[in-house]
């Protein structure tokens, strides 16, 4: 393992394989940094790209464009009091209230080596246990592999903000999309209405373009410009590059047992599916918080709470890669579209992933490693340029953005039907964004449907149609054990409590 691990980092040492990280790396800092674009959307739109691209290649550019997408929703968070992306909302507070103080040279700074160091631990975490995960991973038989998709869809509901019924609700979307098609048992098209465009089922690529960049750009399109943009880059002093270094006592003041601890947290949030960078970002915030000897200093500038903030963000990105990798379940809404770039190079997440193609999937390993670093050199390269990067014009951005969607859907299909599809689903999208209802869920739904169907009809086949045997395999029963659980402790037991306070306060 050590050996192909090895051969990974020497494939970046070939210029042209270099040359996609860099530019992914570039391409993530463009689209995490400007409010309504984030990494996910990248990766959708390079999509269709890759399919001319070799496997090494197009893995390094998406795990750069990863790597910085989350660490830029944090650069006009900090300036303009705007998140490039939502990951960088709890970034946000305590960076942007630096900036007002004359200090946000310094939270650049901070938030970049903080970024670096969560970036770093979880690539090790996460080339440590990819190869013992997918081993045991292998063990898992049919019951077992359905208990695993409906933790992941359970997970990805519950988790999603605001209203549970409405997080359901797209994830059911997502599961129907998912069914029109070939029934994949059987040779008969289902839900295709007698169509035999519909009887290919609805791809990947127009769900994913759909979702994220159509569905972008029309809620982008009704917002004014001035008030996407905030306060004018052009008005903030532009600095040395050496100051964005941290200081000592800026250091001294986070502590290096905060930055580990809250990337440990990043990592094991980034591997429960669904959990994402905003979720990791919040829950290291408020362990920072409840450890801290000045809890009064956050929401007001603390380097201690952006520091936290910042690790858990990009240390996600290596523990969202491990289910990803070992299991075939995306952890989060970029390793779903991740997914794709995968199928596309005829490469199937799953235990079996990792021991017949680690050599393919090394160096996309040795990339995470290398954008880790890259996120603080990119501050002393390219600070001063950070604070102009939300000046460039909305009208011919979303114009090219989608122009190039609507390339990458018929390029990927060759069908004028799938590009018709994609902006039907994203003027779905839109109306389910408008109304309060998440994204995140309907894409999960649409790339975990097909397995939550094939496991659970498999299953019951076996057992002449018992539902018992998910109960019969160990593992199956801790995986549905750990979906209760999940259900009581993030929804449940929190609903319970807040019910009792009110009641509390409305009795006094």
């Amino acid at each position: 393992m050590f050996g192909q691990l090895a051969d990974g980092f020497l494939a970046l040492t070939d210029p042209v394989t270099f040359l996609y990280l860099v530019g992914g790396f570039l391409l993530g800092i463009v689209f995490g940094a400007i409010p309504g674009l984030t990494a996910t959307l990248a990766i959708a739109l390079l999509l269709p790209f890759t399919f001319g691209m070799k496997v090494a290649d197009a893995l390094v550019m998406v795990a750069g464009i990863y790597m910085a997408g989350i660490y830029a929703g944090s650069i006009t968070g900090i300036t303009l009091n705007i998140p490039g992306a939502p990951s960088g909302a709890i970034t946000t507070i305590e960076g942007n209230a630096l900036m007002k103080r004359g200090e946000g040279v310094q939270a650049l700074g901070v938030s970049a080596l903080s970024s670096a160091i969560g970036g770093l631990i979880g690539t090790v975490v996460l080339i440590s246990l990819a190869q013992p995960v997918s081993s045991l991973a292998l063990l898992f038989q049919t019951p077992d592999k359905f208990s695993l998709v409906l933790l992941a869809i359970v997970t990805v509901t519950i988790v999603s903000q605001g209203s549970l019924l409405k997080a359901a609700v797209a994830m059911a979307i997502g599961l129907m999309i998912s069914t029109v098609g070939m029934d994949p048992m059987a040779p008969v098209g289902r839900f295709d209405f007698d169509s035999y465009h519909l009887i290919e089922g609805v791809g990947l690529l127009p769900a994913v373009i759909g979702l994220f960049a159509i569905c972008e750009m029309i809620a982008q399109s009704g917002i004014p410009a001035k008030l996407v943009q905030g306060v004018a880059a052009g008005q903030v002093a532009r600095p040395r590059r050496r100051d964005f270094i941290p200081r000592r006592e800026q250091l001294r003041q986070i502590g290096i047992w905060n930055s580990v601890k809250s990337s440990v947290i990043g990592v094991v949030i980034g591997m429960l599916p669904g959990g994402g960078a905003s979720m990791a970002s919040f829950i290291a915030y408020a362990d920072a918080k409840r450890g801290s000897k000045h809890p009064e200093q956050y929401g007001k500038g603390s380097y201690e709470g952006l520091a936290a903030s910042e690790s858990a963000n990009n240390a996600m990105c290596g523990g969202a890669v491990i289910p990803l990798l070992t299991m075939g379940i995306p952890g989060d809404a970029v390793t779903a579209i991740i997914f794709g770039v995968l199928l596309i190079h005829g490469l199937v997440p799953g235990p079996a992933l990792l021991g017949a193609n680690f050599p393919l999937i090394a160096p996309m390993f040795a990339a995470l490693f290398v954008a880790s670093i890259f996120v603080f050199l990119s501050v002393l390269a390219f600070g001063p340029v950070y604070l102009r990067l939300s000046q460039i014009n909305r009208g011919f951005l979303y114009a090219f953005i989608g122009l190039i969607s609507m390339v990458g859907v018929y390029a990927s299909s060759f069908s004028i039907f799938q590009m018709w599809m994609a902006l039907a689903i994203g003027v779905l999208a839109y109306f389910l964004r408008r109304f309060g209802y998440p994204v995140v869920p309907a894409l999960m739904g649409v790339i975990l449907g097909p397995y939550f169907e094939e496991f659970l009809r498999r299953s019951l086949i076996v057992s002449e149609g018992d539902p018992t045997i998910f109960l019969r395999s160990p593992a199956s029963v801790v995986l549905l054990v750990m979906t209760a659980a999940f259900v009581w402790f993030l929804r449940i037991r929190p609903a319970r409590l807040a019910a009792a306070a009110a009641k509390k306060g409305e009795g006094a």
